[in-house]
């Protein structure tokens, strides 16, 4: 009697997906995103949890050392396939069904699914950018909603403790080898050595050098921070990001850009296709957001209006839904207890670092952010039926373009002054507020670091 032909059909049937994004594969990560809902297939938070890697957006050179140590982190039997396009979605998670269904006498060992639009296999160069050397993802603990207001309550659980274990803390890092602080030495069994400097009271504390990213849940895809913390608090900071000549080649605009784009270049676009577009992405910065700080029935309800607003819904249909989930969140005791007082960028601090859009409009810290995101929201969406033209001057859903430039290249130069003093809990919810957009840092035309 074959004893593993049942639990092989069962992890077929219904299995985890581990959803990373490429840089340029916005698109494709909302589709299949949408898809894994439609499916009933549930999304793996870490390697741990995971039968399929999913790979959504085009080939990044950079990143493949990081896909690769993700997918070696897999459990057998597992699957693997590269979505270059949202159309060639579908067929690769029954590709994927078929390699987890089949004996392991006829599976290929590593197999990987590659579609004709993702521009070759992604594995290859071990020798990777800094950028691409080190992966971070959580503990596989999982979430709990400590946001239950239905009843006009709120419940607690949000502690630092829940989040440093639901966030991909320090503790999740020790498999990584190159942490860029020790010069050719390799650290012992692969986990970074702590130094030791004096803090900011005169104590002297160990120092240790903590990579987040490239691909870390609800984290901008691609992008690395190299930490120094002392405790759980970050002391140092700097960006690494994968070298121009290993990032995707962006074949158009940004996706969330896309309406300003095609009215810049003369195209006649419609003010309400801009305003639908931005309250989608203000959606799924939220949903991040929310997903970040543990409410992840928020985040479930932010990402569903953003997919209906893609679907086309009318203003009728989403307006009651809209105010109900920004009165909500924006009401929230706990959210803002957690998260008030972090981040605080002032106007005068953002237009002097370049920042446009509803990360200097909001004029202080994170839930002044994310209240700006919501009234945004609710705002664009009244003006879906909108069909004057786009102006190519108003601002897009993170601001507008300077010295020709994406917004986003602002968002990542703003972090660094932003995150050092914070806990390492609390720098994931700056980030997860000003939300840079991986596609807008492809179409830099140079590459964007701390340093800048």
């Amino acid at each position: 009697m074959d004893l593993t032909a049942l639990p092989l059909r069962a992890a077929a049937a219904r299995p985890h997906v581990l959803l990373v994004t490429t840089p340029g594969g916005t698109a494709t990560r909302l589709a299949a995103e949408r898809q894994l809902r439609l499916q009933d297939l549930p999304q793996a938070r870490t390697p741990a949890e995971a039968d399929v890697l999913l790979v959504a957006g085009p080939e990044c050179r950079g990143l493949r050392p990081a896909i690769d140590r993700l997918w070696q982190s897999l459990p057998a039997p597992r699957a693997r396939a590269r979505a270059a396009t949202p159309g060639v979605l579908p067929d690769a998670l029954a590709r994927c069904r078929a390699e987890l269904a089949a004996p392991p006498g006829r599976r290929h060992a590593g197999h990987r699914h590659e579609d004709r639009a993702g521009g070759g296999p992604d594995a290859g160069s071990e020798a990777g950018s800094e950028a691409g050397s080190a992966v971070g993802f959580g503990n596989g603990r999982d979430e709990r909603d400590g946001h239950d207001e239905d009843n006009g309550r709120d419940h607690g659980g949000h502690g630092s403790d829940s989040d440093h274990g639901s966030h991909g803390g320090h503790g999740s890092h020790g498999s990584h080898s190159d942490h860029g602080s020790h010069g050719d030495s390799e650290p012992p069994w692969g986990l970074p050595m702590a130094g030791q400097g004096a803090d900011r009271d005169g104590l002297t504390l160990d120092r240790l050098h903590v990579p987040l990213g490239p691909f870390l849940a609800d984290w901008p895809d691609g992008l690395t921070a190299r930490l120094t913390l002392q405790g759980d608090v970050v002391q140092r900071l700097r960006f690494a990001w994968p070298p121009l000549g290993e990032r995707p080649t962006a074949a158009g605009p940004p996706f969330w850009g896309e309406p300003w784009a095609r009215a810049a270049a003369g195209e006649r676009v419609d003010a309400g296709e801009g305003a639908r577009r931005r309250a989608a992405a203000h959606a799924d910065s939220l949903g991040r957001l929310l997903a970040v700080a543990g409410w992840t029935r928020a985040a479930t309800t932010a990402r569903r209006l953003r997919d209906d607003l893609l679907d086309g819904a009318s203003s009728a249909r989403l307006r009651p839904g809209v105010r109900r989930f920004a009165r909500r969140v924006g009401r929230s005791r706990t959210l803002h207890w957690l998260t008030r007082g972090t981040g605080v960028l002032t106007a005068e601090a953002a237009r002097d670092a370049g920042v446009t859009g509803p990360a200097a409009w909001a004029d202080g810290d994170v839930p002044a952010r994310y209240r700006t995101w919501l009234a945004a929201l609710v705002r664009d969406v009244d003006r879906l039926a909108d069909r004057t033209p786009l102006d190519p001057a108003e601002e897009g859903p993170r601001g507008g373009a300077v010295d020709g430039r994406w917004p986003s290249a602002a968002l990542v130069r703003v972090l660094p002054e932003l995150l050092e003093g914070a806990e390492l809990a609390a720098a994931r919810l700056v980030v997860a507020s000003l939300d840079p957009d991986p596609d807008e840092l492809v179409a830099v035309p140079r590459e964007v670091g701390a340093g800048d």
